[in-house]
């Protein structure tokens, strides 16, 4: 993944004062330029696809919970061969926003997997944008591989017989 010069490639989010008391519900689908954009961002061939469904509810502290989804088809480059290799990223994601975040720290053996994600509240807005594109991006294959591509190579020196480098060194220091 390459770093980002500029705004994150999904402008979407949502201000807190949309958010009704029982939830805010949205299915948003990815624009052309919104799909060109995360493709240049996470060096994919194309992001044919990007869909994403989630729901905005006030939880207990003046927090906020994001939660839902996504469904993407992409095409990344196989690491052998370089020739398109299509995918499929299906996750989820959970979200916790709060106004003030508090680093617990934690006593005996606590999973990191089981904590709840707790994100700043920002500018009294929830970027769901950010949050789509972090879980599009841990969703994808870091080594895509097309189907029957093997990596092939052998060392020629080792083949021709190439002496062993502890070898050489010695012949350095006894010359005899």
């Amino acid at each position: 993944m390459t770093e980002l010069a500029g705004p994150l490639p999904l402008d979407w989010s949502h201000e807190i004062t949309e958010i009704p008391e029982r939830a805010l519900k949205r299915s948003r689908t990815a624009s052309d330029s919104e799909r060109i954009a995360l493709s240049r961002a996470l060096d994919l061939l194309s992001c044919d696809a990007l869909e994403a469904t989630y729901q905005i509810t006030l939880v207990a502290g003046g927090g906020y919970r994001l939660e839902g989804g996504i469904d993407a088809a992409v095409t990344q480059a196989c690491v052998v061969s370089l020739e398109p290799v299509a995918g499929r990223i299906a996750e989820s994601f959970s979200v916790e926003f709060q106004r003030e975040v508090q680093e617990d720290v934690a006593t005996g053996d606590v999973p990191i997997l089981a904590a709840v994600e707790v994100e700043p509240l920002e500018n009294e807005r929830i970027d769901v944008g950010r949050i789509v594109y972090e879980t599009l991006s841990a969703g994808l294959d870091p080594y895509p591989r097309k189907d029957g591509v093997a990596f092939g190579w052998t060392d020629t020196k080792a083949a021709e017989g190439a002496a062993n480098p502890f070898a050489v060194l010695k012949k350095l220091k006894d010359p005899g």
